[in-house]
């Protein structure tokens, strides 16, 4: 498997977090290199991952996001996830024990490549706010299933997006405000303001 490291068959363990709609399936490798991410809010969204092609076809499931060495899935209100986390885990188990890889990182590549060359210029109060996402909210992001990442800084008001678990969830709005916007405040004293785009 070329995007991770398999050793052996796929143990899969379940991780809840503050979303009661999403689930995060941890694998025992890495399903793509570490720092990435990708998130599948739509099955169209999708064309670089067949595996979140396939959940896609779950009727309860409304996202996919791969991180390192998981999947967090999006249900709908409606379903149960005690009634359908094995099959979506089996179904997880039995994709990655097949040799398939989680995301086709050439076609990742491609698109990365494309929205790299219409990114903004990047200033240095921007580069400082990213590294402090990156240092301080990232890794309590990830625990919970999710990512964070900047989008732009203008006028005291900084744009993160929020994927995977943290992409509506319920409690996402206390950590934007009473975490995330109090530490930036802190330490950036030109932030006077964070808002969330949800990914």
């Amino acid at each position: 498997m070329e995007d991770g490291v398999k050793n052996a068959p796929a143990t899969i363990y379940l991780e809840s977090n503050p979303n009661p709609n999403t689930l995060k399936f941890v694998v025992n490798y890495f399903l793509i290199p570490e720092g990435m991410n990708f998130d599948y809010p739509t099955v169209e969204s999708a064309t670089n991952s067949t595996l979140a092609q396939e959940l896609f076809t779950f009727p309860f499931v409304k996202g996919v996001f791969v991180m390192s060495n998981f999947v967090t899935v999006t249900k709908d209100a409606e379903t149960d996830w005690a009634e359908v986390q094995n099959g979506i885990r089996d179904h997880i188990k039995s994709y990655l024990d097949s040799g398939q890889s989680a995301v086709d990182l050439s076609k990742a590549y491609e698109q990365a490549q494309t929205e790299e060359q219409a990114a903004a210029p990047v200033s240095a109060l921007d580069e400082n706010i990213k590294g402090i996402l990156d240092e301080y909210i990232r890794p309590a992001v990830e625990q919970d299933g999710g990512a964070i990442s900047f989008h732009s800084y203008q006028d005291g008001v900084v744009k993160v997006v929020l994927q995977g678990s943290c992409s509506g969830c319920p409690s996402s709005t206390l950590t934007l405000k009473a975490g995330i916007e109090n530490l930036l405040k802190r330490m950036v004293p030109e932030v006077k303001e964070v808002e969330a785009i949800n990914g």
